[in-house]
């Protein structure tokens, strides 16, 4: 038990086991169960994982049969000779000191091939393929199939299995009447409904033992429409801890709920509270999850008795150190997870392999590596954004002399712009996380040093990194300098007064958080989890069916917005895959007028002049801000490598296409690996 976090790294005794502490890596998805030689990166993703000091890991979830995958090459567990292969991961997991969970996972009607079965022939808004509805005989087979899943991970080494009955996957559908619509005895009242669910548990604790953990992950919040009702939950809890299950971890929402989970603007520890009031109904432990990725706050969650223990998936992709680091009192050394969502959870549905913005290590632990440097260097980084950062410590870390130069006052480039952004706070967490390994790296930092090629020249170095960024693109529009243009560094870095009426030329990533930054004026409702949680319309009274209830008017923009683009496509459609709805929505619900396939003529006195659908019209405007695209900034590459210095480009100085924090921070990542 550590003296920084008592609650959180208290041992939990399961009775036929013990865990070192409350922290629980969530199930994630990582694209390595399906890659060639994936078992050996998965061990060595895991067991970085378990060196770093997790209680219990719980696996991306595995099929129990062929019609239960997830896509049509997903991973299943069905045979001896796929239980061989896991065996790599449970020992490198158990070697660290830790345990591990199989999650068994049934898609159901969220299965992405034609093959999938559901309990009613009803289609997904996800997916393209209608299921077929399940027979009895096909009911009975999968509880079986769930059964032997479980005792062949059993024999691959895993320590249990969590059963995945949450997320709208096939358990979920079975437990509400909005997806089954069966008249057996597998549907109908919620007693049989709950059958499937209770069947599975009571045949897995059957063939597996008892000295054997079992998780059943419970949707305590549907967010859709005829979900279970806050009283189902209860019973279903109760008659699960009845069946036998070990623990009960929290699932919320389905994947087709329209209220954002686990998004960067979702408040921290969000949904505790529907845990803590089930606690208080069920002797069996319970596990707390999304969006906690603060040691702070998750020994808080224990400490008020909210939950037994908390999960943590994309935090310990960001840093699998993070207990370790709790543990011995360097929380500000830990590598926050922002909840972006851009290399992991938008990787993953785009059938790509999982990584981590903050940490592109996750997922690549064989392949990104950082040796001590055979030859050392003195190595000048020029910018001190996201890739500049991401190169020095890694190549300071490695043993090169690294100098760290940029012009402004403070690390972090364009983060420090989109940290005022409105849901985007978490940046912060990121600048704080470098500015300590800077220093603990050893890299000196020289800010308010603007270089040039003779002073870079005079300072011997061996090579030169120039990670200066980029230069806002100034479109070809009639009247671009007139007085009531701005461009996105005039309002984001230098705060220049804008008006009332408010045009944003460019639609891109940069375009939406202007647009969020002016309609909520700088001010967020992911700070405030009470008001966010009407503003959403969840239910924290659970009157209704699966916690939904009608969302509250948002506070009223002070601004008339309009957001263009030229493109005829939906405005934010090149936004990540699992968090432009999100953005979306949000100016929508603030009234910000988005508009796509426009041509822009001109600006003057009367404002924006521009065509739409072969109309003219005018936008009166106060303020037209442009966020059209960038350039990059590398003067400086042609006078240093004519002076016969190695010169390396990274970031938005190599390519300025949207502003990419992920590839930036990768960038660096692996120059520094290749010096």
């Amino acid at each position: 038990m550590s003296e920084h976090y008592p609650h959180l790294l208290a041992p939990l005794d399961l009775g036929f086991t013990t865990l070192r502490n409350r922290v629980l890596m969530g199930s994630m998805h990582t694209g390595l169960e399906e890659e060639k030689n994936g078992f050996a990166k998965m061990a060595a993703f895991y067991r970085e994982r378990a060196r770093g000091g997790v209680g219990l890991i719980v696996t991306g979830g595995i099929a129990p049969n062929l019609r239960g995958r997830l896509a049509p090459f997903a991973s299943q567990l069905s045979n001896r000779w796929q239980a061989k292969k896991h065996r790599v991961v449970t020992d490198a997991v158990h070697e660290e000191g830790g345990k591990i969970c199989l999650q068994i996972l049934h898609a159901g009607r969220y299965s992405y091939h034609p093959f999938s079965l559901a309990p009613s022939a009803k289609k997904a808004p996800i997916t393209p393929f209608k299921p077929s509805g399940m027979s009895r005989r096909q009911v009975r087979g999968t509880i079986s199939d769930f059964a032997a899943t479980a005792r062949l991970a059993k024999k691959a080494g895993y320590d249990g299995v969590e059963i995945m009955g949450s997320e709208g996957y096939l358990i979920n559908q079975f437990l509400v009447t909005r997806t089954n619509h069966r008249t057996d005895e597998y549907g109908g009242s919620f007693e049989n409904r709950a059958r499937f669910a209770l069947e599975t548990v009571r045949q897995v604790r059957q063939q597996a033992g008892d000295d054997f953990i079992i998780i059943f992950r419970l949707s305590m919040l549907d967010l859709v429409e005829d979900g279970m009702s806050w009283e189902e939950v209860v019973i279903l809890a109760r008659w699960l801890e009845e069946a036998g299950v070990t623990l009960i971890n929290t699932g919320i929402g389905w994947h087709e709920a329209r209220i954002p989970t686990i998004a960067t603007m979702v408040p921290r520890a969000a949904f505790t509270w529907v845990t803590a009031r089930l606690k208080a109904e069920v002797k069996v432990p319970l596990i707390t999850t999304n969006r906690i990725n603060d040691p702070k706050v998750a020994e808080e969650i224990l400490a008020k008795g909210e939950a037994d223990m908390v999960s943590m998936a994309r935090p310990l992709l960001a840093d699998p150190h993070f207990v370790t680091k709790a543990a011995a009192g360097k929380a500000d050394r830990i590598n926050t997870c922002i909840a972006c969502n851009q290399a992991c959870l938008d990787h993953v549905f785009e059938q790509k392999r999982a990584s981590c913005l903050v940490n592109p290590q996750a997922c690549y632990e064989t392949e990104l590596n950082f040796p001590p440097a055979g030859q050392k260097k003195k190595v000048a980084v020029v910018g001190a954004g996201p890739a500049g950062l991401s190169f020095a410590c890694h190549a300071a870390e490695r043993g090169h002399q690294v100098v760290l130069f940029d012009k402004g006052g403070e690390i972090g480039g364009q983060f420090n712009f989109a940290k005022q952004v409105p849901g985007k706070e978490e940046f912060h967490e990121t600048l704080r996380y470098f500015k300590n390994r800077l220093h603990d790296a050893g890299v000196e930092v020289r800010l308010n040093s603007e270089q040039s090629a003779e002073s870079l020249k005079a300072g011997g170095f061996d090579e030169v990194v120039l990670a200066t960024g980029i230069k806002p693109r100034t479109p070809a529009i009639d009247g671009i300098d007139h007085p009531k243009v701005l461009g996105y560094l005039d309002v984001l870095r230098d705060h220049k007064p804008v008006g009332k009426r408010v045009a944003v030329i460019g639609a891109g990533g940069i375009g939406f958080d202007v647009s969020e930054y002016l309609a909520e004026d700088g001010h967020s409702s992911s700070t405030d989890r009470e008001t966010w949680l009407k503003e959403w319309g969840i239910d924290t009274e659970l009157k209704g069916r699966g916690g939904v209830a009608e969302a509250m008017a948002p506070l009223a923009s002070k601004r008339e917005i309009w957001l263009l683009q030229r493109k005829e496509s939906k405005v934010g459609q090149g936004l990540g895959k699992t968090t432009g709805w999100i953005h979306r929505t949000s100016l929508k619900r603030r009234g910000v007028n988005m508009l796509s396939g426009v041509s822009y003529d001109r600006i003057d006195d009367a404002g924006l002049h521009i065509t739409r659908g072969g109309q003219p019209e005018v936008l009166p405007v106060d303020n037209v801000i442009i966020c059209a695209g960038q350039e990059p900034l590398r003067a400086l590459q042609q006078p240093l490598q004519e002076a016969g210095i190695a010169v390396h480009l990274i970031g938005g100085a190599d390519v300025a296409a949207e502003l990419d924090a992920k590839r930036a921070i990768r960038q660096g990542a692996e120059l520094a690996a290749s010096l």
